[in-house]
């Protein structure tokens, strides 16, 4: 019997000795997931200003101003004055303004304003009124739209400036040239 155990305690010591197959990349990423932290805005509160929000965000209160965040659900009876910007977005509550996201479901929504998407979803009770637009990538088009309005602004302003008169001479050299003989 002291045998058998011998050998088995030798099957699992030459057993830890084999080299183990590595781990593929997804199983190493897996067994480091950490769960993200939900940011989370209540009924009872109202922002006016930019939220901005690195990760999942919920808003079941009021804001006025810019939203950003990587996933966004707006809840029944929350109330959303200005732009959003997400990847994906999800409305049960009143949003007034433009939203830019690649996936927008509007569920018992009220959405005043327009939508630049790659995925739309509407359910029959919701009411949007604006123009829908089909983007293939509607987040990072806001970025460039808004570094070449600025840059255009810059160039306006430039012309402009380029574009003025040159100064007027002083009045004295012109005195000066009527009083010389000719």
């Amino acid at each position: 019997m002291f045998k058998v155990l011998e050998k088995n305690n030798n099957a699992v010591a030459s057993a830890a000795a084999m080299p183990q197959p590595e781990r593929s990349a997804v199983g190493q990423y897996a067994s480091t997931l950490v769960p993200t932290p939900v940011s989370c805005i209540g009924s009872a509160m109202s922002i006016v200003g930019t939220v901005e929000c690195s990760g999942a965000a919920q808003v079941f209160g009021r804001i006025e101003g810019e939203l950003r965040a990587t996933e966004l659900v707006i809840g029944e009876g929350a109330q959303v004055e200005g732009s959003i910007q997400a990847q994906e977005v999800t409305i049960s509550g009143r949003v007034k303004g433009t939203i830019r996201a690649i996936r927008v479901s509007l569920l018992k929504a009220n959405v005043e304003g327009d939508i630049f998407h790659r995925s739309l979803s509407i359910d029959e009770s919701s009411v949007f009124e604006g123009a829908s637009r089909r983007v293939e990538d509607p987040v990072e088009r806001r970025a460039v739209s808004t570094a070449e309005s600025s840059s255009a602004a810059s160039t306006a302003t430039q012309k402009k400036r380029s574009q003025s008169p040159p100064l007027v001479p002083s009045a004295a050299p012109a005195a000066n040239d009527a009083l010389q003989p000719n």
